[in-house]
Protein backbone atom coordinates (compact mmCIF):
# COMPACT_ATOMS: atom_id res chain seq x y z
CA UNK A 1 0.00 0.00 0.00
CA UNK A 2 2.90 2.03 0.80
CA UNK A 3 4.82 1.46 -2.09
CA UNK A 4 1.33 2.49 -4.33
CA UNK A 5 0.61 5.40 -2.38
CA UNK A 6 4.05 6.61 -3.36
CA UNK A 7 3.63 5.96 -6.83
CA UNK A 8 0.23 8.03 -7.05
CA UNK A 9 2.28 10.76 -4.98
CA UNK A 10 4.75 11.12 -7.79
CA UNK A 11 2.37 10.99 -10.57
CA UNK A 12 0.20 13.77 -9.22
CA UNK A 13 3.71 15.91 -8.57
CA UNK A 14 4.81 15.05 -12.31
CA UNK A 15 1.52 16.01 -13.48
CA UNK A 16 1.71 19.90 -14.18
CA UNK A 17 5.33 18.62 -16.05
CA UNK A 18 3.25 16.42 -18.20
CA UNK A 19 0.59 18.78 -19.26
CA UNK A 20 3.33 21.22 -20.17
CA UNK A 21 1.82 24.18 -18.45
CA UNK A 22 3.80 27.63 -18.78
CA UNK A 23 3.83 29.15 -14.96
CA UNK A 24 2.45 31.80 -13.77
CA UNK A 25 4.66 34.77 -12.54
CA UNK A 26 4.91 38.49 -11.33
CA UNK A 27 5.08 41.25 -13.97
CA UNK A 28 8.17 42.96 -12.24
CA UNK A 29 10.26 39.34 -12.12
CA UNK A 30 9.58 39.23 -15.73
CA UNK A 31 10.96 42.72 -16.23
CA UNK A 32 7.20 44.35 -16.79
CA UNK A 33 5.55 46.76 -15.27
CA UNK A 34 2.25 45.53 -13.91
CA UNK A 35 1.50 49.23 -13.76
CA UNK A 36 1.98 49.40 -17.31
CA UNK A 37 0.61 46.17 -18.37
CA UNK A 38 -2.86 48.12 -17.45
CA UNK A 39 -2.60 49.99 -20.71
CA UNK A 40 -3.48 46.68 -22.53
CA UNK A 41 -6.74 46.58 -20.94
CA UNK A 42 -7.46 50.02 -21.92
CA UNK A 43 -6.47 49.80 -25.09
CA UNK A 44 -9.00 46.81 -25.78
CA UNK A 45 -11.55 48.91 -23.96
CA UNK A 46 -11.78 51.54 -26.12
CA UNK A 47 -11.54 49.08 -28.96
CA UNK A 48 -14.83 47.16 -27.41
CA UNK A 49 -16.30 51.29 -26.59
CA UNK A 50 -15.79 52.37 -30.17
CA UNK A 51 -17.86 49.06 -31.30
CA UNK A 52 -15.13 47.59 -33.47
CA UNK A 53 -15.18 44.31 -31.51
CA UNK A 54 -17.11 42.58 -28.86
CA UNK A 55 -14.50 41.20 -27.02
CA UNK A 56 -10.74 39.82 -26.86
CA UNK A 57 -8.16 37.59 -25.02
CA UNK A 58 -4.92 38.91 -24.28
CA UNK A 59 -1.52 37.06 -23.30
CA UNK A 60 1.59 38.15 -22.51
CA UNK A 61 4.74 35.79 -21.13
CA UNK A 62 8.22 36.87 -21.02
CA UNK A 63 11.26 34.77 -19.74
CA UNK A 64 9.03 31.69 -19.35
CA UNK A 65 6.43 33.09 -17.12
CA UNK A 66 2.96 33.96 -18.42
CA UNK A 67 2.61 37.45 -16.72
CA UNK A 68 -0.38 38.79 -18.18
CA UNK A 69 -3.92 36.96 -19.43
CA UNK A 70 -7.20 38.83 -19.57
CA UNK A 71 -10.67 38.66 -21.14
CA UNK A 72 -12.33 41.94 -22.38
CA UNK A 73 -15.58 42.52 -23.38
CA UNK A 74 -18.52 39.92 -24.28
CA UNK A 75 -17.90 36.40 -25.96
CA UNK A 76 -21.82 36.28 -26.97
CA UNK A 77 -22.95 39.85 -28.13
CA UNK A 78 -26.84 38.87 -27.79
CA UNK A 79 -27.10 36.70 -24.41
CA UNK A 80 -23.95 39.49 -23.35
CA UNK A 81 -22.23 36.54 -21.90
CA UNK A 82 -18.41 37.77 -20.24
CA UNK A 83 -15.83 36.89 -22.35
CA UNK A 84 -13.61 33.82 -20.41
CA UNK A 85 -10.10 33.72 -20.14
CA UNK A 86 -10.27 30.46 -21.54
CA UNK A 87 -12.38 31.41 -24.51
CA UNK A 88 -11.73 28.80 -27.25
CA UNK A 89 -11.15 30.98 -30.80
CA UNK A 90 -11.12 29.68 -34.56
CA UNK A 91 -7.09 30.17 -35.29
CA UNK A 92 -8.09 30.50 -38.89
CA UNK A 93 -3.96 30.64 -40.47
CA UNK A 94 -2.60 30.96 -37.21
CA UNK A 95 -2.81 27.20 -37.45
CA UNK A 96 0.31 27.50 -40.34
CA UNK A 97 3.01 27.90 -37.78
CA UNK A 98 1.55 24.99 -36.25
CA UNK A 99 1.94 22.81 -39.82
CA UNK A 100 5.54 24.07 -39.90
CA UNK A 101 6.64 22.92 -37.49
CA UNK A 102 5.15 19.43 -37.89
CA UNK A 103 6.76 19.58 -41.50
CA UNK A 104 9.88 20.42 -39.74
CA UNK A 105 10.18 17.16 -37.80
CA UNK A 106 9.80 15.28 -40.37
CA UNK A 107 12.41 17.13 -42.36
CA UNK A 108 15.05 16.41 -38.56
CA UNK A 109 13.82 12.81 -38.55
CA UNK A 110 15.09 12.75 -42.47
CA UNK A 111 11.77 11.80 -43.73
CA UNK A 112 11.16 14.96 -46.05
CA UNK A 113 13.55 17.55 -47.44
CA UNK A 114 13.04 21.55 -47.68
CA UNK A 115 14.27 20.95 -51.54
CA UNK A 116 12.24 17.54 -52.31
CA UNK A 117 9.68 18.43 -55.16
CA UNK A 118 6.37 18.03 -53.90
CA UNK A 119 5.77 14.88 -56.92
CA UNK A 120 8.50 12.79 -54.63
CA UNK A 121 5.30 12.28 -52.32
CA UNK A 122 1.91 13.40 -54.84
CA UNK A 123 2.99 12.55 -57.91
CA UNK A 124 0.05 14.44 -59.31
CA UNK A 125 2.05 17.40 -58.82
CA UNK A 126 5.20 16.32 -61.63
CA UNK A 127 4.29 18.57 -64.90
CA UNK A 128 3.08 21.40 -63.53
CA UNK A 129 1.51 23.95 -66.35
CA UNK A 130 1.86 28.27 -65.47
CA UNK A 131 -1.11 30.45 -66.76
CA UNK A 132 0.08 33.18 -68.11
CA UNK A 133 -2.10 36.00 -70.09
CA UNK A 134 -2.39 35.39 -74.15
CA UNK A 135 -0.10 37.54 -76.27
CA UNK A 136 -0.92 40.55 -77.34
CA UNK A 137 -3.59 41.64 -74.65
CA UNK A 138 -4.17 40.91 -70.90
CA UNK A 139 -6.36 38.03 -69.75
CA UNK A 140 -10.03 39.40 -68.78
CA UNK A 141 -12.18 38.32 -65.81
CA UNK A 142 -11.56 38.65 -62.05
CA UNK A 143 -9.11 36.34 -60.30
CA UNK A 144 -10.05 34.93 -57.22
CA UNK A 145 -9.47 36.39 -54.04
CA UNK A 146 -5.90 35.30 -52.71
CA UNK A 147 -6.53 31.86 -50.57
CA UNK A 148 -9.70 31.31 -51.90
CA UNK A 149 -12.06 28.72 -53.21
CA UNK A 150 -11.13 28.75 -56.59
CA UNK A 151 -12.95 30.59 -59.73
CA UNK A 152 -13.38 34.31 -61.00
CA UNK A 153 -16.25 36.16 -59.80
CA UNK A 154 -19.36 35.65 -62.13
CA UNK A 155 -18.60 34.80 -66.08
CA UNK A 156 -16.58 32.25 -67.32
CA UNK A 157 -12.94 31.89 -66.48
CA UNK A 158 -10.35 34.39 -68.47
CA UNK A 159 -8.50 33.05 -71.29
CA UNK A 160 -5.01 32.15 -70.47
CA UNK A 161 -1.94 30.48 -72.17
CA UNK A 162 -0.10 27.44 -70.30
CA UNK A 163 3.38 27.05 -70.79
CA UNK A 164 5.78 24.67 -68.75
CA UNK A 165 7.33 25.50 -65.23
CA UNK A 166 10.51 26.12 -65.11
CA UNK A 167 11.00 23.53 -61.94
CA UNK A 168 9.00 21.41 -60.25
CA UNK A 169 7.25 23.00 -56.63
CA UNK A 170 9.53 21.86 -53.78
CA UNK A 171 8.11 21.87 -50.09
CA UNK A 172 10.23 24.86 -49.54
CA UNK A 173 7.79 27.10 -51.89
CA UNK A 174 4.88 25.53 -50.10
CA UNK A 175 6.00 26.56 -46.83
CA UNK A 176 7.18 30.48 -48.23
CA UNK A 177 4.50 31.06 -50.31
CA UNK A 178 6.23 30.42 -53.27
CA UNK A 179 4.59 27.42 -55.13
CA UNK A 180 1.32 29.47 -57.18
CA UNK A 181 -0.87 27.16 -56.31
CA UNK A 182 -4.32 28.77 -55.72
CA UNK A 183 -2.87 32.34 -54.90
CA UNK A 184 -5.33 34.17 -56.58
CA UNK A 185 -3.90 34.36 -60.27
CA UNK A 186 -4.59 33.61 -63.88
CA UNK A 187 -4.04 29.93 -62.54
CA UNK A 188 -6.81 29.81 -59.57
CA UNK A 189 -9.25 31.52 -61.88
CA UNK A 190 -9.14 28.30 -64.12
CA UNK A 191 -10.05 25.98 -61.47
CA UNK A 192 -13.88 27.52 -60.95
CA UNK A 193 -16.34 24.85 -59.30
CA UNK A 194 -13.67 22.01 -59.63
CA UNK A 195 -11.33 23.67 -57.37
CA UNK A 196 -13.86 24.04 -54.35
CA UNK A 197 -14.16 20.90 -51.83
CA UNK A 198 -16.35 18.75 -51.05
CA UNK A 199 -18.13 18.02 -48.22
CA UNK A 200 -16.45 14.26 -48.00
CA UNK A 201 -13.37 15.39 -48.93
CA UNK A 202 -9.86 14.95 -46.83
CA UNK A 203 -6.59 15.83 -47.62
CA UNK A 204 -6.04 12.51 -49.31
CA UNK A 205 -8.73 13.19 -51.57
CA UNK A 206 -8.90 16.61 -52.33
CA UNK A 207 -4.74 17.88 -52.70
CA UNK A 208 -4.38 15.83 -55.85
CA UNK A 209 -7.21 17.05 -57.58
CA UNK A 210 -5.53 20.79 -57.18
CA UNK A 211 -2.71 19.63 -59.93
CA UNK A 212 -5.55 19.72 -62.50
CA UNK A 213 -5.04 23.37 -62.35
CA UNK A 214 -2.27 25.64 -63.55
CA UNK A 215 -0.46 27.52 -61.06
CA UNK A 216 -0.12 31.51 -60.80
CA UNK A 217 3.95 32.10 -61.87
CA UNK A 218 6.66 30.31 -62.26
CA UNK A 219 7.25 28.52 -58.60
CA UNK A 220 9.96 30.06 -56.24
CA UNK A 221 9.61 33.78 -57.97
CA UNK A 222 7.15 35.77 -56.53
CA UNK A 223 5.19 35.83 -52.80
CA UNK A 224 1.96 35.33 -53.33
CA UNK A 225 -0.69 34.25 -50.59
CA UNK A 226 -1.79 30.13 -50.91
CA UNK A 227 -4.00 30.99 -47.98
CA UNK A 228 -6.10 27.52 -47.90
CA UNK A 229 -3.94 25.61 -50.28
CA UNK A 230 -0.16 25.47 -49.78
CA UNK A 231 0.14 24.36 -46.17
CA UNK A 232 -3.04 21.34 -46.83
CA UNK A 233 -0.77 20.61 -49.43
CA UNK A 234 2.68 20.32 -46.56
CA UNK A 235 -0.08 18.83 -44.26
CA UNK A 236 -0.79 15.67 -47.05
CA UNK A 237 3.17 15.52 -47.31
CA UNK A 238 3.16 14.87 -43.82
CA UNK A 239 0.36 12.18 -43.51
CA UNK A 240 2.10 10.16 -45.92
CA UNK A 241 5.64 10.31 -44.54
CA UNK A 242 4.51 9.73 -40.85
CA UNK A 243 1.90 7.30 -41.88
CA UNK A 244 -0.92 8.84 -39.48
CA UNK A 245 -3.57 11.39 -40.68
CA UNK A 246 -2.90 14.60 -39.83
CA UNK A 247 -5.62 15.52 -37.05
CA UNK A 248 -3.57 12.39 -34.96
CA UNK A 249 0.15 13.68 -36.08
CA UNK A 250 -0.66 16.46 -34.53
CA UNK A 251 -2.41 15.47 -31.64
CA UNK A 252 0.23 12.90 -30.71
CA UNK A 253 3.40 14.36 -31.41
CA UNK A 254 2.40 18.15 -30.06
CA UNK A 255 -1.27 18.88 -27.99
CA UNK A 256 -1.21 15.78 -26.28
CA UNK A 257 2.40 16.30 -25.26
CA UNK A 258 2.17 20.54 -24.76
CA UNK A 259 -0.96 20.23 -23.01
CA UNK A 260 -2.98 21.72 -25.13
CA UNK A 261 -5.89 20.01 -24.46
CA UNK A 262 -8.65 22.90 -25.91
CA UNK A 263 -6.67 22.61 -29.33
CA UNK A 264 -8.18 20.13 -32.36
CA UNK A 265 -10.09 20.62 -35.73
CA UNK A 266 -14.03 19.91 -34.47
CA UNK A 267 -15.67 23.07 -33.04
CA UNK A 268 -16.88 21.94 -29.98
CA UNK A 269 -20.46 22.08 -28.36
CA UNK A 270 -18.88 24.16 -25.36
CA UNK A 271 -20.14 27.35 -24.21
CA UNK A 272 -16.22 28.90 -24.24
CA UNK A 273 -16.66 28.61 -27.71
CA UNK A 274 -16.54 32.29 -29.18
CA UNK A 275 -19.37 33.15 -32.07
CA UNK A 276 -18.13 34.37 -35.19
CA UNK A 277 -19.16 37.76 -35.77
CA UNK A 278 -19.12 40.83 -38.77
CA UNK A 279 -19.33 44.72 -38.28
CA UNK A 280 -22.90 46.07 -39.61
CA UNK A 281 -22.28 49.49 -41.42
CA UNK A 282 -24.52 51.52 -38.68
CA UNK A 283 -22.64 50.10 -36.02
CA UNK A 284 -23.39 46.88 -34.12
CA UNK A 285 -22.86 43.00 -34.66
CA UNK A 286 -24.16 39.88 -36.85
CA UNK A 287 -23.55 36.88 -35.93
CA UNK A 288 -21.93 34.63 -38.37
CA UNK A 289 -22.48 30.60 -39.52
CA UNK A 290 -20.37 28.85 -36.64
CA UNK A 291 -19.22 26.16 -39.39
CA UNK A 292 -17.45 27.52 -41.67
CA UNK A 293 -15.49 25.78 -44.78
CA UNK A 294 -12.50 25.58 -42.11
CA UNK A 295 -13.94 23.02 -39.89
CA UNK A 296 -14.74 19.84 -41.06
CA UNK A 297 -15.01 16.46 -39.85
CA UNK A 298 -12.84 14.91 -43.06
CA UNK A 299 -10.66 17.60 -44.23
CA UNK A 300 -8.10 18.94 -41.57
CA UNK A 301 -7.26 22.19 -42.71
CA UNK A 302 -3.59 23.01 -42.12
CA UNK A 303 -4.37 26.23 -43.58
CA UNK A 304 -6.68 26.87 -41.23
CA UNK A 305 -8.90 24.48 -39.10
CA UNK A 306 -7.80 24.64 -35.52
CA UNK A 307 -9.39 26.25 -32.57
CA UNK A 308 -7.67 26.70 -29.41
CA UNK A 309 -7.51 28.96 -26.12
CA UNK A 310 -4.58 31.70 -25.86
CA UNK A 311 -3.35 29.70 -22.99
CA UNK A 312 -3.24 26.34 -25.33
CA UNK A 313 -1.15 27.99 -27.82
CA UNK A 314 1.23 30.08 -25.21
CA UNK A 315 2.50 26.53 -24.65
CA UNK A 316 2.97 25.99 -28.44
CA UNK A 317 4.63 29.31 -28.84
CA UNK A 318 6.82 29.01 -25.63
CA UNK A 319 8.45 26.12 -26.81
CA UNK A 320 9.42 27.68 -30.19
CA UNK A 321 10.87 30.76 -28.11
CA UNK A 322 12.71 28.18 -25.73
CA UNK A 323 14.47 26.67 -29.24
CA UNK A 324 12.17 24.14 -29.43
CA UNK A 325 11.91 22.58 -25.43
CA UNK A 326 9.61 22.97 -23.00
CA UNK A 327 9.19 21.32 -19.65
CA UNK A 328 12.32 18.76 -20.40
CA UNK A 329 10.72 17.60 -23.99
CA UNK A 330 12.30 18.69 -27.16
CA UNK A 331 10.06 19.11 -30.35
CA UNK A 332 13.08 20.72 -32.48
CA UNK A 333 16.63 21.87 -32.38
CA UNK A 334 17.19 25.09 -32.02
CA UNK A 335 18.84 25.26 -35.44
CA UNK A 336 15.77 24.03 -36.93
CA UNK A 337 13.76 26.78 -35.11
CA UNK A 338 16.36 29.45 -36.19
CA UNK A 339 15.66 28.17 -39.62
CA UNK A 340 12.02 28.63 -39.78
CA UNK A 341 12.36 32.22 -38.19
CA UNK A 342 15.06 33.05 -41.40
CA UNK A 343 14.08 35.17 -44.00
CA UNK A 344 13.62 33.31 -47.07
CA UNK A 345 12.13 35.20 -49.72
CA UNK A 346 14.25 38.63 -49.42
CA UNK A 347 12.39 41.82 -50.21
CA UNK A 348 9.00 39.62 -52.15
CA UNK A 349 7.00 40.10 -49.35
CA UNK A 350 6.75 44.11 -49.82
CA UNK A 351 3.44 45.82 -50.64
CA UNK A 352 2.03 42.04 -50.40
CA UNK A 353 -0.89 41.53 -47.81
CA UNK A 354 -0.82 44.13 -45.62
CA UNK A 355 2.88 44.37 -45.60
CA UNK A 356 4.89 47.68 -46.28
CA UNK A 357 5.82 48.66 -49.91
CA UNK A 358 9.25 49.63 -48.13
CA UNK A 359 10.27 46.54 -46.87
CA UNK A 360 11.35 45.25 -42.83
CA UNK A 361 9.38 41.83 -43.55
CA UNK A 362 10.40 38.87 -44.75
CA UNK A 363 9.05 35.45 -44.54
CA UNK A 364 10.17 31.89 -43.06
CA UNK A 365 8.79 29.27 -43.15
CA UNK A 366 5.34 29.17 -42.26
CA UNK A 367 5.93 32.07 -40.48
CA UNK A 368 6.44 36.47 -41.13
CA UNK A 369 9.11 37.64 -39.72
CA UNK A 370 10.09 41.62 -38.96
CA UNK A 371 13.47 41.80 -40.03
CA UNK A 372 13.51 45.70 -39.55
CA UNK A 373 10.63 47.05 -37.08
CA UNK A 374 11.17 50.86 -38.19
CA UNK A 375 10.60 50.17 -41.66
CA UNK A 376 7.63 47.86 -41.19
CA UNK A 377 6.08 50.40 -38.90
CA UNK A 378 5.55 47.80 -36.34
CA UNK A 379 5.82 47.75 -32.93
CA UNK A 380 7.30 44.97 -31.59
CA UNK A 381 11.33 43.77 -31.46
CA UNK A 382 13.79 43.02 -33.97
CA UNK A 383 13.22 39.57 -35.67
CA UNK A 384 9.88 38.94 -34.09
CA UNK A 385 8.14 36.09 -36.06
CA UNK A 386 4.36 34.58 -35.67
CA UNK A 387 1.16 35.08 -37.92
CA UNK A 388 -2.44 36.07 -37.57
CA UNK A 389 -5.70 34.91 -38.98
CA UNK A 390 -8.75 36.07 -41.00
CA UNK A 391 -11.02 35.89 -37.90
CA UNK A 392 -8.30 38.18 -35.83
CA UNK A 393 -6.35 35.98 -34.12
CA UNK A 394 -2.36 37.00 -33.96
CA UNK A 395 0.89 35.59 -32.43
CA UNK A 396 4.29 37.54 -32.35
CA UNK A 397 7.10 35.48 -30.78
CA UNK A 398 10.02 37.15 -29.72
CA UNK A 399 13.16 35.60 -29.55
CA UNK A 400 15.11 39.54 -28.59
CA UNK A 401 13.09 39.62 -26.04
CA UNK A 402 11.96 35.85 -24.45
CA UNK A 403 8.89 37.00 -25.18
CA UNK A 404 5.32 35.51 -26.26
CA UNK A 405 2.20 37.89 -27.09
CA UNK A 406 -0.51 36.99 -27.90
CA UNK A 407 -4.24 38.58 -29.21
CA UNK A 408 -7.67 36.64 -30.03
CA UNK A 409 -10.55 37.64 -31.20
CA UNK A 410 -13.32 36.68 -33.83
CA UNK A 411 -14.07 39.98 -35.16
CA UNK A 412 -10.48 40.76 -37.16
CA UNK A 413 -9.63 44.49 -36.19
CA UNK A 414 -5.99 45.39 -36.95
CA UNK A 415 -5.91 48.51 -35.45
CA UNK A 416 -6.44 46.61 -32.15
CA UNK A 417 -3.63 44.07 -33.01
CA UNK A 418 -1.10 47.27 -33.63
CA UNK A 419 -2.39 48.88 -30.09
CA UNK A 420 -1.77 45.90 -28.41
CA UNK A 421 1.59 45.47 -29.30
CA UNK A 422 2.48 48.68 -28.33
CA UNK A 423 0.73 48.28 -25.07
CA UNK A 424 3.67 45.60 -24.84
CA UNK A 425 5.62 46.81 -25.61
CA UNK A 426 5.70 49.95 -23.68
CA UNK A 427 5.44 47.79 -20.15
CA UNK A 428 8.78 45.96 -20.51
CA UNK A 429 10.79 47.70 -18.25
CA UNK A 430 13.91 45.67 -18.26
Amino acid sequence: MKLLLSACAVVLLTLPLLAGSVPSGKAEDAGLSTERLGRIKEAVQRHIDNGNVPGAVTLVARNGKLVHLEAHGVLDVEAKRPMPKDAIFRLASMSKPVAAVSVMMMVEEGKVRLTDPISRFIPEFANMKVAVAPPGGRAGGAPAAPGGPGGGRGGPPPPVDLVTANRQITVKDLLTHGSGIMSGGLGQSQAGANGQRRPDDTLATYVPRLAAFPIDFQPGTLWRYSGLHGLDIAARIVEIVSGQPYNVFLKQRLFDPLGMKDTGFALPSDPRMVPLYTRQQGGGFTRAADQGPLQSATYFSASGGLVSTAEDYLQFAQMLVNGGELNGKRYLSPRTISLMASNHTGNMLAGQFGAPAGGGIGFGLGVQVVEDPVLAGRNVSKGAWGWAGAYGTNVHIEPAEKMVQIIMMQVSTGALQRDFEAAVQQAIVQ
